[in-house]
């Protein structure tokens, strides 16, 4: 293969429109549901985010790469999978750095991106392409490198379209721990948790051991037995990618803690099981909300926060009055500003509560690290015999 063919790529969207450019990363080909993401910075931590599963990610920042990459700042390092792997399906930028220039940076993204066997593309126009997938919705996509890129155009297309879709998708399997493990509390210990892992990111139970708090990350699967043998004060549920409606096991466990009056505190698909626990529906939004500059607001406060997301799922709950569940009266504590959508449930009658976003904030903003102590003071009031 001669060294220009090696250098062509071609995105293929699943409606017909294809941009080309040049492979950057792993030459192959990759598929995925092709989504956008806003932050101008964090690179490392979006790649290394499991909930970006069976996703192929459109940075609309047009440089990407100029601070390289490193050992610390994955957000999935853990003790029992592998540190620090890329979990998007593929990589799309504009203009990627010649080289990085960070006192912290191992090595570049591209060498990265190579070294994991990430399908990449970049040149192409992701504005053009952002507008695009807001028009039309996320959808899926290919990126064909090298020989793949020379196969014929009608031939791409029919490979995206015969790929799996995101409705129904579930990912937790492959995204989860295989194996329960502990991270110990910084300093006094105070509470103990398990921690459900949907795909968690080794942020959260860091911003967890910084209040005093051991946390046990259990499986994705773990029954409603394993959960209490760890006799926590509390249990987190995590994020991660998939469809929400495809987690019956998980939404049933969720409802056994709620019967227990276990104190809860959900992010992200979390919030979208919790939703489901209580009763309420989920859909799949437009094209989501992926970035670290969402703006949302605090119902109870009326302060705007501005905030991580990752979702292209969300719950379906009135925002205009308190609803009656099964387990009590529950209310819409955040929306996001842009469109409205739920990003916030909280159960008036029960001690649990989430939100849509990421308050461990990897890498930012942190307006709302402060729920990971309102998640304290529940759990302080619970053993007081309070709420």
């Amino acid at each position: 293969m001669s060294a220009y063919i090696e250098k062509e790529a071609v995105l293929v969207l699943e409606d017909g429109r294809s941009f080309r450019g040049e492979a950057y990363g792993a030459v192959g080909e990759t598929y995925g549901e092709a989504v956008f993401a806003t932050g101008m910075t964090g690179y490392q931590e979006t790649l290394t985010d499991p909930s970006y599963c069976g996703q192929v990610v459109v940075m609309t920042a047009p440089h990407i790469g100029n601070t390289g990459v490193n050992d610390e700042d994955p957000e999935s390092r853990r003790p029992t999978t592998q540190s620090g792997r890329i979990w998007v399906s593929g990589y799309v930028v504009r203009d990627p750095a010649r080289r990085a220039s960070n006192w912290r940076s191992q090595r570049s993204l591209d060498e990265e991106l190579r070294t994991q066997g990430v399908v990449g593309i970049s040149g192409i126009d992701t504005r053009a392409l952002t507008r695009h997938l807001r028009e039309r919705g996320a959808m899926r996509v290919g990126i064909f490198s090298g020989a793949s890129a020379q196969a014929d155009p009608t031939a791409l297309l029919q490979r995206v379209k015969a790929s799996p879709e995101m409705v129904g998708a579930d990912f937790t399997g492959e995204v989860s721990t295989p194996e329960s493990y502990v991270i110990e509390p910084i300093g006094e210990h105070r509470f103990t948790i398990a921690a459900l892992d949907l795909g968690i990111k080794s942020m959260t139970p860091h911003r967890m051991a910084e209040r005093g708090i051991r946390t046990h990350v259990l499986p994705g699967n773990a029954a409603l037995e394993q959960i209490l043998a760890v006799r926590p004060d509390g249990v987190f549920l995590s994020n991660g990618p998939g469809d929400p409606a495809a987690q019956d096991e998980a939404v049933a466990v969720v409802r056994g803690l709620l019967e227990r009056r276990i104190p809860l505190f959900g992010i992200c698909f979390g919030n979208q099981i919790l939703g489901r626990a209580l009763g309420f529906g989920t859909y799949k939004l437009k094209y989501g909300h992926r970035g670290i500059n969402q703006p949302v607001q605090d119902r109870g406060t009326g302060k705007v926060e501005i905030t991580a997301h990752n979702h292209g799922f969300a719950v379906d709950a009135p925002t205009d009055r308190v609803s009656e569940t099964p387990f009590g009266r529950v209310e819409v504590s955040h929306v996001n500003l842009n469109d409205n959508v739920v990003e916030g449930l909280a159960c008036l009658d029960a001690p649990a509560f989430s939100v849509q976003y990421h308050p461990e904030a990897a890498a930012g903003p942190h307006d709302a690290a402060y729920l990971f102590d309102r998640f304290v003071d529940l759990m302080a009031d619970q053993r007081k015999g309070g709420a």
